[in-house]
């Protein structure tokens, strides 16, 4: 099994979910030496219950006040997970990293589309193989892998998709002029900012997310949001913010945002002048096993 770590940090905001954990127990199968839990002061002692207390990172409260929630009412009710977010940035700029990852809590497995079929990656090489890929090029801002779900294992898919939303898994440069914001939909605001300026997001379908769907987690935005209101404010919110690209739809049986990313198609890839490409596949230690689970 292949021990290759990340190149860069991963940080978790989690809230309300110490039971369940699952972006957690997911890294800690893998083996992930470098992941922080960013945690909320007042659920500190329950998170250290369960996991190493060097691994949680308390969010600095000032993240909220300062969060740019893009609605009028303020702190009366929850920020979403922006600031948090936002915190995690910051902290990997901190300790000198040049990217970060940032992930939902509620992914249950990381995957490897390879002919057709979805293996579960145990290694850090799953993180690995995208930071790399990543690093050749002058105009990524972010990247992160496609949902399970949506790549079905009988249909044709190319192994990535450029210029579309990075969502729940990110891998974001650390340089670039943008920041988490608006108290909804801050992955597809963030993406739009991003490519409306002309850099490149990847989405690869060669590397694969289980994360649970909408409210089926209980904790994270399930609680403070979702199960009190729905998904109108968090759709709407998009369109507000970005009208000439998005859309209310009723879609997975719920209202929901359409969002046309062909605008920009022209977004594309500058290779940098010392990138070097092999011509030979690399598999970064990465082996096919039968695991058994206890």
């Amino acid at each position: 099994m292949s021990n290759v770590q990340p190149r860069f940090p991963i940080f978790v905001p989690t809230l309300g979910r110490y039971d369940s954990r699952l972006t957690i127990k997911a890294l800690q199968r893998m083996h992930i030496e470098r992941w922080y839990a960013v945690v909320e002061k007042q659920e500190y002692e329950k998170y250290a219950a369960v996991i190493p207390a060097e691994h949680i990172l308390i969010l600095d409260e000032s993240y909220k006040t300062r969060y740019e929630l893009l609605d009028s009412l303020g702190l009366s009710k929850s920020t979403g997970p922006g600031p948090a977010r936002n915190f995690a940035w910051d902290k990997s700029i901190e300790m000198d990293f040049e990217w970060h990852w940032v992930m939902d809590d509620n992914i249950r497995q990381f995957l490897r589309l390879n002919h057709n079929m979805r293996h579960e990656v145990l290694s850090g090489a799953f993180f690995r193989a995208m930071e790399d890929f990543c690093l050749r090029y002058e105009n990524i801002a972010m990247a992160g892998p496609h949902y399970r779900a949506f790549v079905p294992r009988k249909d044709k898919r190319a192994p990535l998709i450029f210029n579309t939303r990075i969502y729940s898994c990110n891998l974001i440069r650390n340089d670039v002029p943008y920041r988490w914001r608006g108290r909804y939909n801050e992955d597809t605001i963030l993406s739009l900012d991003m490519l409306k300026d002309g850099w490149v997001t990847v989405q690869f379908c060669a590397f694969l997310q289980e994360k649970m769907r909408t409210q089926t987690v209980q904790g994270g935005n399930t609680a403070v949001f979702y199960s009190q209101e729905g998904t109108y404010p968090k759709s709407q919110m998009l369109v507000d913010v970005y009208p000439q690209y998005s859309e209310l739809v009723h879609k997975y049986g719920r209202i929901h945002h359409h969002v046309d990313y062909r605008p920009f198609r022209a977004n594309k890839l500058i290779l940098k002048s010392d990138a070097v490409v092999s011509a030979e596949s690399n598999e970064y230690g990465m082996e096919l096993h039968n695991v058994s689970r206890t």
